[in-house]
């Protein structure tokens, strides 16, 4: 079991892979010597650039800002294993990093609650933009590969990653699953993953940034309940909000919520059913691309409320 969210440490499998052949399932990266090379370089010549989760662990032990309890095992010894798997993921992040940044690929790790509409609004996105955009889609779930079906459909390569017991994707599953997608130079890689408010945040993919999803069906105190990861996203999406005259969701609230845990956070309201705000995001996304082929960080697009 993972010390740090308590899941199963299990095997993620990419979709199309099975163990005992050359492409093989992956076990769960959390701090295991996987007795292989996937061309992960563990240098340290990186910008983390939006850090927030690390930064906001820095202060505390990781056993406080997830679980702290482990029968048999004192909270020392706890906090001495996590910041093992936490530093193991982070190398490897640092690695998925600066492969995105040789190829000029902008990583977007979608995060959210099962249920907000994540993979709804990811095919509108791809279908709205493929013209003039190159996307690749990472799909993370515990079981089947229907999301990435989904994906697929709208013409956008696509991988299935399922994590079985695991709640998260990580660093290390990331790695192998870029190696079996054909990523152009330039692209938007989106990263979904597994539905989770709370072990995701702690867990560097090697993303240029979160985006945390949060619909009108869900309370709007969300921010307060689950703040690492609202704290470690640059973006907040509040969607579905084509339902907002049939659900009882203060969306004031909600922002303020969300400024109490992280003051300088981006947040756009949209809907991708309706189609409402979608040109907000689709700004950000491009001003987020752009910054990213030049090098230089983007400004905040004047649609994001502030």
């Amino acid at each position: 079991m993972c010390t740090v969210c308590g899941c199963s440490g299990g095997e993620a499998r990419i979709e199309g892979h099975v163990p005992g052949g050359h492409d093989h399932a992956h076990e769960h990266g959390h701090g295991h010597d996987h007795g292989h090379d996937h061309g992960h370089d563990h240098g340290h010549d990186h910008d983390h650039g939006h850090d927030h989760a690390r930064d906001a662990r820095a202060g505390r032990a990781p056993a406080q800002a997830l679980h702290s309890h482990a029968p048999g095992m004192s909270p020392a010894r706890m906090v001495e294993i996590e910041r093992d798997i936490l530093g193991h993921n982070d190398a490897l992040a640092r690695d998925n990093r600066r492969l995105f940044a040789q190829r000029g690929v902008l990583a977007l790790n979608l995060v959210s609650s099962p249920g907000s509409g994540k993979t709804t609004l990811l095919a509108r996105t791809l279908t709205d933009l493929r013209q003039g955009l190159r996307f690749a889609v990472i799909e993370g779930d515990q079981q089947t590969s229907l999301d990435a079906e989904r994906i697929r459909a709208t013409g956008v390569p696509s991988v299935q990653v399922n994590t079985g017991k695991g709640c998260h994707l990580d660093a290390h599953t990331v790695g192998h699953a870029v190696e079996h997608l054909d990523i152009e130079p330039g692209s938007i890689l989106f990263i979904e993953n597994v539905g989770n408010l709370v072990c995701p945040a702690a867990f560097d993919l090697g993303e240029a940034c979160k985006v945390a999803i949060l619909s009108v069906t869900e309370g709007e105190d969300k921010p307060l309940k689950y703040p690492d990861m609202f704290e470690a996203a640059d973006l907040m999406l509040i969607h579905k909000i084509d339902l907002l005259p049939h659900v009882d969701f203060d969306v004031a609230r909600c922002i303020d919520a969300a400024r109490q845990v992280h003051p300088g956070l981006q947040i756009l309201q949209l809907s991708a059913r309706s189609g409402e705000g979608l040109e907000s995001w689709y700004e950000w996304l491009r001003l987020q691309h752009a910054a990213r082929q030049i090098g230089r960080a983007p400004a905040s697009p004047a649609t994001a409320t502030r």
